[in-house]
C-alpha cells in the first residue's frame, strides 16, 4: 500500500529534508504508520515478545517491514535483537544454530521458521585496531584474497547493525514493545522515491558480498524500483567478482532472481548490467552470438519459459526449480546435439552427451543438485519422446513421472515459436480424452509417425554355419525389431 506510505511522510515531514540534512534514526510512532500486529506473523511476535522478556532488545528487521509499506504481503519475518547466538538458542527449545559465515538461529513453529540473527557490526571495523570498538561482542571474522567476506560473526548494536545491511530500506526496524517502525539510513524516503539505495560505499559493499549485485537486480525486478546512479555505477565493472562466489549459493540465488514471480524483467536487468554470463554462461554466449535454427528461438523460448514461470507464481502455483534451469538450459542443449550429430552421432546418444557436456559446463557456475539435474534430462529426453506416439507408446508415455513436465515444455516450445505439427494439441486431446478418443487418436496418427520415423529396423538374416556331419546346410532367420 505506497498510498499508506505517502500518508505516513505527510505526517512525518522530516523525512522531506534532503538526506544529508536528515538527522537519524527516524521513528515513527505508531499513530503515523499502519503496520498493526495483526499484518505480522503470530510466530513472530512470539519470538520478539519472549527474548523482551528475558531482557534483550528485539526488532523485525528488513523484508516483512519494507514489503508492508509497499504493499506486498511479506513471506519471511525475520528478527534481530542483541542477545548472541548461543542466548537465543538458550531461550528457545524448539530452536537450532546454524551457518559459519554468519551465525543464526533459526526458531521453528511447525512449517514456518523464524530467523533471529544478533545485531552486527562491520567487520572492517575490528579490522582496524587504531580505532577500538567496545561494543562488539565477538571477534570473528575473515575475508578472502579478493577481499570478500568469508565469515562475519562480529557483534555490536542496532546502529551498527543498520550501517552494516545492504540497501536502505532494508535498515527499517519494528519495536514491539510501542509498535513503532525506526529508520536509521533513509529508507522510508527511497521507498517514496522507488529507488534502490545501497548503504556505504557501493565499491567496498559489492567487494564485501559480490552477491549485493544481484540482490540489487532482484529487488528492481520485484518491486520495479530503479538503482540509484552510485548504486549502479560499478556493477558492471564488479560482475566478474561473481566468479569467487562459491556455485551452491550462486543456485539458490538464481532460484530467488528467475522463481519468484518476476522472472522476465529480472533476466532482462541480468543481461543489462552484464550479470547474467556469470550465472549461466554458456547460455549467455549463445545468446550474445544471435544462434537460431528453424525450430529454436534462444532468447524467444527462454522469455516463454520465463513468462510461464511468472504466470504460474502469481496466480498462486507451485513451480519446480529443475524446470526452470531446463528452460534455461535447452537452448544450448539443442545446440550441442546438433553439433554431435553432425559428427555421425545417432539422436539419441547424441542428447544424452549434449545435456552431459552442458550440466558439466554449468555446475562450474551455479551447482545443480542430483535432484534436479536427473528431472531435467528426462524433461530433455521427453521432448524426442513425445512425437513417437505409435502403438502401445502413447498410453506408456502418459504414465512416465516426468510427462507433464515434459509436455508442459513442449508447450513453451510451440508457444516460442516451434513448429511441432500440432503435437501439443494432440496430446492436449490424449490426456483428457476417452479410450476409444486415445485409440482414435492412436490410429489417426500411427501411419503417418511411422512413415515419418522410417521403417523399423530388422537384424540381417543369419545363416548357421553348415554342420560337418552333414551334408546339408539349414538356415535360420532372426527378425528382431528394436527402437533407434
Amino acid at each position: 500500500m505506497l498510498t499508506g506510505l505517502k500518508f505516513l511522510v505527510r505526517k512525518a515531514t522530516s523525512l522531506l529534508a534532503p538526506p544529508k540534512a536528515q538527522t537519524y534514526p527516524i521513528i515513527i510512532p505508531r499513530s503515523d504508520h499502519s503496520l498493526s500486529r495483526q499484518d505480522l506473523s503470530p510466530n513472530a511476535v512470539k519470538v520478539l515478545y519472549r527474548l523482551n522478556k528475558a531482557g534483550y532488545d528485539a526488532f523485525l528487521v528488513g523484508g516483512c517491514v519494507r514489503d508492508h509499506l509497499i504493499g506486498i504481503e511479506p513471506k519471511d519475518f525475520d528478527v534481530v535483537t542483541n542477545a548472541t547466538p548461543e542466548e537465543v538458542h538458550a531461550i528457545f527449545s524448539n530452536s537450532r544454530l546454524i551457518g559459519r559465515r554468519f551465525k543464526l538461529v533459526h526458531v521453528t513453529f511447525g512449517r514456518e521458521i523464524i530467523e533471529v540473527s544478533t545485531f552486527r557490526a562491520n567487520s572492517a571495523q575490528d579490522d582496524d585496531d587504531s580505532t577500538p570498538n567496545t561494543s562488539l561482542k565477538g571477534k570473528d571474522s575473515a575475508r578472502s584474497a579478493h577481499g570478500i567476506v568469508l565469515r562475519d560473526n562480529v557483534y555490536g548494536n542496532i546502529e551498527e547493525d543498520a550501517e552494516r545491511r545492504d540497501f536502505t530500506f532494508n535498515a527499517l526496524y519494528y519495536n514491539v514493545q510501542d509498535f513503532s517502525i525506526h529508520d536509521y539510513c533513509g529508507g522510508l524516503k527511497d521507498i517514496e522515491n522507488k529507488q534502490i539505495r545501497i548503504i556505504g560505499d557501493a565499491r567496498q559493499r559489492y567487494q564485501e558480498d559480490p552477491v549485493r549485485m544481484l540482490r540489487a537486480i532482484r529487488f528492481a525486478g520485484k518491486l520495479g524500483f530503479e538503482l540509484e546512479a552510485e548504486t549502479a555505477a560499478p556493477i558492471k565493472e564488479m560482475a566478474h567478482l561473481l566468479d569467487h562466489i562459491p556455485p551452491a549459493r550462486l543456485f539458490e540465488e538464481v532460484l530467488k532472481l528467475l522463481g519468484s514471480g518476476n522472472g522476465i524483467d529480472t533476466f532482462h536487468l541480468l543481461r543489462q548490467y552484464g550479470l547474467f554470463r556469470y550465472l549461466f554462461p554458456d547460455t549467455d554466449a549463445l545468446l550474445q552470438s544471435g544462434w537460431k535454427r528453424n525450430d529454436i528461438d534462444p532468447e524467444a523460448f527462454i522469455l516463454q519459459g520465463l513468462q510461464n514461470t511468472d504466470d504460474r507464481i502469481q496466480s498462486g502455483k507451485t513451480t519446480a526449480p529443475y524446470f526452470l534451469y531446463a528452460v534455461l538450459l535447452w537452448p544450448s542443449v539443442a545446440l550441442r546435439h546438433e553439433e554431435f550429430q553432425a559428427q555421425g552421432m545417432p539422436a539419441t546418444p547424441a542428447l544424452h552427451q549434449a545435456a552431459n557436456m552442458v550440466l558439466d559446463n554449468q555446475v562450474a557456475s551455479t551447482a545443480i543438485p542430483r535432484r534436479f539435474s536427473t528431472p531435467m534430462r528426462e524433461i530433455w529426453d521427453m521432448q524426442y519422446r513425445l512425437p513417437k506416439r505409435y502403438g502401445k507408446r502413447a498410453f506408456l508415455l502418459l504414465e512416465h513421472p516426468r510427462f507433464r513436465a515434459g509436455f508442459d515444455f513442449l508447450l513453451i516450445r510451440e508457444l516460442s515459436g516451434t513448429n511441432l505439427d500440432g503435437l501439443g494439441d494432440w496430446w492436449e486431446k490424449f490426456q483428457h480424452g476417452t479410450e476409444n478418443q486415445q485409440r482414435d487418436l492412436i490410429k489417426s496418427i500411427d501411419s503417418f509417425s511411422k512413415d515419418k520415423e522410417g521403417p523399423k529396423k530388422r537384424r540381417p538374416r543369419r545363416r548357421k554355419k553348415s554342420n560337418s556331419n552333414s551334408n546339408t546346410t539349414s538356415t535360420t532367420t532372426h527378425s528382431e525389431t528394436f527402437d533407434e
